[in-house]
């Protein structure tokens, strides 16, 4: 099966997964520095072919890999939602962080998003990383929303919740 070039820009080509990415993958969610601020710990290489198969299940996931060198560094997900809506989230290879790789693909899928007919994209990140809110404030996005220890991925050693905030990002479509 012809796997989809979602789209291309410059320096990168956006797709769908495929199996050959798993060493790709893998380099970067099993980094800790990489999935500080996810909902997952860093992955070991089975949780990373699990995750392998279902990324290249659905659509949503999108690869992002270097056009000269054919690297996968990262991904980026728009995740369908009601009322015309997208959510978008975004994890890159530490070792290619600061290149503008994540703009780069970010900026042709909400284009692409937004030819297509989505009314807004928006997204969900910690106030303590900084990188991906400025991202999205570059990218246009404007802060809808703080809230305040909304939301938990972990517990401590007394079983008690560490409780996180949550800013609210979103972009409307200045074309519907």
């Amino acid at each position: 099966m012809e796997k989809k070039v979602a789209a291309e820009t410059e320096r990168l080509i956006l797709r769908r997964y495929k199996k050959e990415d798993i060493q790709d993958l893998f380099e970067y969610l099993s980094d800790q520095e990489v999935v500080k601020y996810e909902p997952y710990k860093p992955l070991t290489l089975n949780e990373a072919k699990e995750n392998l198969a279902w990324r290249i299940s659905t659509d949503e996931m999108i690869a992002v890999e270097l056009k000269d060198s054919h690297k996968m560094i990262g991904n980026v997900y728009m995740g369908k939602r009601d009322f015309e809506a997208l959510e978008i989230g975004y994890v890159f290879n530490r070792n290619y962080w600061g290149h503008g790789y994540a703009a780069e693909s970010c900026s042709a899928l909400i284009g692409q998003a937004f030819s297509n007919g989505i009314h807004r994209i928006y997204a969900e990140c910690d106030p303590d990383n900084r990188n991906s809110w400025k991202l999205l404030e570059a990218l246009g996005f404007q802060r809808e929303a703080h809230f305040r220890k909304n939301v938990y991925f972990w517990k401590d050693e007394t079983e008690k919740a560490i409780w996180k905030d949550t800013y609210v990002y979103a972009r409307l479509n200045d074309n519907v």
